[in-house]
This record gives C-alpha cells, sequence and structure tokens, in this order.
C-alpha cells in the first residue's frame, strides 16, 4: 500500500474541503436551484484542473518567480471575488421582503443553459483566480513524489486526485444545500446567508487587492 499516496488524499482533502471562496459561491448558488450549485462545482474543479496543470507543467513555477506577473494574478483574482461579494449584497438589497425572496427549485422542463453557464464561469474564475493556488501546488506535489520515481506520471497521478476530490466534495456540498433548500430559502434564513456570503467574498476580496504580495 502506498502510503504516501494515503497521506496526500488527507492533506488534499482537507485542502479541497478548507472553507474559501470556492465554498461560498458553490453554496450561496446552490440556494438559487440545484443546477446553479452543481455548476458552479463543476466550475471549481475546472478551475482546479488549471492549476494542478500549471504545476505539473512547471508554468507555476514562473508565475511564483515573477512578482508582477503574480501579483496581476492576484489583483485580477481579489478583484473578481470582491465583484461577487458586492453582487450579493446588492442583490439583498434589490429584493422586496415578501416578493420571493428565495428562488425556487428547479422545476421540470425549466430552459437553464444560460444559469448553468454562469454559475459554471463563477465557479471556474473564483477559483482560476486564486493567487495562492500556484504556490499551494507547487510546495506540496513535490513532497509526495517518492525518491527516485519518475516525477511526471507520479505528479500527474497527484493532479488529478485533486480534481476527483473536488468533484466529490464541492457537488456534495451543492446538493446538501438543495436538499435543505426547504428551510434555507426561506426569506429570512436566505437573506441571512445571502448576507454572510456577500461579507465574506467581499471580505477575501479586499484582503487579496489591498494586501501585500501573496507568497
Amino acid at each position: 500500500m502506498d502510503a504516501q499516496l494515503i497521506a496526500f488524499t488527507g492533506v488534499a482533502a482537507g485542502m479541497v474541503a478548507l472553507p474559501g471562496a470556492d465554498f461560498t459561491v458553490v453554496v450561496r448558488n446552490a440556494l438559487a436551484s440545484r443546477t446553479a450549485g452543481l455548476a458552479t462545482a463543476l466550475g471549481v474543479a475546472g478551475g482546479l484542473l488549471v492549476h494542478t496543470a500549471l504545476a505539473v507543467a512547471g508554468l507555476a513555477a514562473v508565475l511564483v518567480t515573477m512578482p508582477v506577473l503574480f501579483r496581476t494574478v492576484q489583483l485580477l483574482g481579489g478583484a473578481y471575488v470582491l465583484y461577487l461579494g458586492i453582487s450579493a449584497l446588492y442583490a439583498i438589497r434589490r429584493r422586496r421582503p415578501g416578493s420571493g425572496d428565495a428562488a425556487p427549485e428547479d422545476a421540470p422542463g425549466r430552459p437553464v443553459p444560460r444559469e448553468f453557464g454562469r454559475a459554471l464561469r463563477q465557479g471556474f474564475l473564483t477559483n482560476a483566480l486564486n493567487p495562492k493556488a500556484p504556490v499551494l501546488f507547487l510546495s506540496l506535489l513535490p513532497q509526495f513524489v517518492p525518491h527516485g520515481q519518475p516525477p511526471l506520471p507520479r505528479t500527474l497521478l497527484l493532479a488529478a486526485l485533486v480534481v476527483v476530490l473536488a468533484l466529490i466534495w464541492f457537488p456534495a456540498v451543492a446538493l446538501l444545500v438543495d436538499r435543505l433548500g426547504r428551510w434555507l430559502r426561506r426569506p429570512r434564513t436566505a437573506r441571512a446567508i445571502e448576507g454572510g456570503s456577500g461579507v465574506a467574498l467581499t471580505g477575501l476580496g479586499l484582503a487579496l487587492v489591498t494586501g501585500p504580495l501573496v507568497r
């Protein structure tokens, strides 16, 4: 049994499940509908696929060693997360009490391509523009490549495992939120959750935009 692979699975699972912008966006969109939640989850996994592919190709090292390029990614990621947070807070203010504060659950036959695409894009960009991910993957993956073993096949396996874990965790979160939808979509509860997610995303975005270079 590969002890290093088991250890990496535990570390990667904790890393994927750690609450952050990805988790917040998935929960917020899952409150709108099951379709939006699952699409966001798939988008997050797609963003992780980008980061793991860059780490495997060695491009993450280039990004980390170029402060200007790294800072650009940091600002873009922060600005996008900030935009999502402000949008969430604005949506609460725009709603009128008693006028359908909570989104209805998915209805059979309802056209959802636009909703799916928008949520997929949100999940992907939230993760792909995360400036901490290249550093994390670049420092984490090599630690679990056994000495004397060809690094490329092993790194590919580790990268694929991270994406698989994301494809399990984030859809599970979206489905759980949808399962609890009857209670979570009550007007007061929905406003409180969306308000909390809006504040959290706004805070994360501001921290990235105004903070020092994340290294």
